[in-house]
């Protein structure tokens, strides 16, 4: 099996040839500047982290200190520190994003944002470059201090031989060295050891690059999920402008033809004497040719209303409410006319509970309600019907939710065995 080239040091350390290639110089540059980062981190926080220690040097001091005053200190030192992360974060997040490519190439992301003083304190990407300053401040600086220092003792060791020549005696745990012989075996145990130490150095710049890409990622997301509502929103534009385009082939093409056909087949109809042979069918062909007419009409009007093109949603759903089998009140309070997604979803949210109701509810009144609330179209259809909607069942609210859905609106329904039955619908209306 062929493998790619390992995008992190992690999927390096699977490798057979790890030590031959590059990654553990990457992770062991990465390792000696995590010191460095971690200690500016750590002297830009001390100044505001100072009333902690403050208080912690009188709370374990020899001399009583009222609990008041050391109480004080921290809830100072809190303050301060909460104030001063979010500022420090940023530049050591913009280094450690830098850092982070050493031991893992793959995209992270969410250096293009640039927040300004106000925003950094309620924004949540922010907060985890805070959260992510501080775990480098301490346990990140421990770590890698810790194994930077070990890597160094091995290392003297293993020259240790070479610095026994020049007459300094070196002290190993519990043992001083005086002689290169002496040396010469803990030398070849430190080199054993320097050999394979490459390995948890990877291994710790691996989960120094997991816990970074956990606080400091997260952009690429935002990025994708801003790229699929904008996708879905040009795909609503797209479905929106095919529609109009067949209502108007529709309406200028065939609806045209079959008036002249029908203006046609009258003429025939008074030309044709009536006990004549063809007359009949003459006369039927008419009558089927205006019926197919208000079919088609009926068809154009229901894949987009004219009235709503023209008049908005208000006139459409005055309309509506003129054509339904049973009576409907129409009140609609809308000052200016909204996007087209959202007038056009609106009005079929409408239509389709109109319809519901006048097959399936046996109400003797609807009430249809239409206001903007809060940057949102909200749309109530509330019949006296006998209630008992189910969206499983086949009505067609499962398509209106899943429509209303891409808009970023919801659907909801209230219809309890009884009655009576209430569709509203929520659409945002930013534009």
């Amino acid at each position: 099996m062929i493998r790619g080239k390992p995008k992190t040091a992690l999927e390096a350390l699977t490798r057979r040839r790890f030590l031959l290639g590059s990654w553990p110089w990457r992770a062991l540059a990465h390792l000696l500047g995590t010191p460095v980062v971690a200690g500016a981190a750590a002297l830009a926080l001390f100044p505001p982290a100072l009333p902690w220690a403050v208080a912690l040097a009188k709370a374990t001091g020899p001399a009583p200190v009222p609990w008041e005053t050391v109480l004080l200190l921290v809830l100072v030192g809190g303050v301060l520190l909460g104030a001063a992360l979010p500022v420090v974060a940023a530049p050591v997040a913009g280094v450690e994003r830098w850092r982070l490519r050493l031991v893992d190439t793959r995209p992270l992301g969410g250096g293009s944002r640039r927040l300004g003083l106000p925003r950094r304190y309620t924004d949540a990407a922010a907060w985890r470059e805070a959260g992510y300053t501080v775990l480098l401040a301490s346990a990140g600086a421990l770590m890698s201090t810790a194994l930077c220092g070990l890597l160094f003792i091995l290392g003297v060791i293993t020259v240790s031989p070479l610095l026994v020549l020049s007459g300094e005696p070196i002290v190993i745990g519990v043992d001083t060295l005086t002689a290169p012989e002496q040396a010469v075996g803990y030398a070849v145990g430190a080199a054993l050891v320097l050999v394979a130490a490459p390995y948890p150095v990877a291994l710790l710049a691996a989960a120094h690059a997991a816990v970074g890409r956990a606080l400091l990622g997260g952009e690429p997301l935002r990025a994708e999920l801003v790229e699929v509502s904008r996708s879905r929103a040009r795909l609503v534009d797209l479905f929106e402008a095919e529609r109009r385009r067949i209502e108007r082939d529709l309406h200028d093409g065939a609806q045209e033809r079959l008036v002249g056909l029908t203006l046609r087949l009258g003429l025939a109809r008074v030309d044709l004497p009536p006990d004549s042979p063809a007359h009949d069918d003459v006369v039927a062909a008419h009558d089927q040719a205006k019926q197919l007419m208000t079919e088609l009409r009926e068809l154009v009007r229901g894949i987009h209303p004219r009235v709503l093109t023209d008049r908005g949603l208000a006139a459409a759903l005055g309309e509506l409410a003129d054509r339904s089998a049973i009576p409907v009140a129409v009140e609609a309070d809308l000052p200016e006319r909204l996007p087209a997604p959202v007038e056009a979803t609106a009005y079929f949210v409408v239509s389709e509970a109109l319809a519901n109701a006048a097959k399936h509810s046996g109400a003797t009144g609807v009430s249809v309600t239409a206001r903007v609330r809060g940057g949102a179209l909200v749309v109530e259809v509330a019949d006296d019907g006998v209630g008992g909607a189910d969206p499983a069942a086949g009505t067609g609210l499962t398509g209106l939710a899943d429509r209303v859905a891409v808009l970023d609106g919801r659907l909801l329904l209230s219809s309890p065995a009884g009655g009576p039955t209430a569709v509203r619908a929520e659409l945002p209306c930013a534009r």
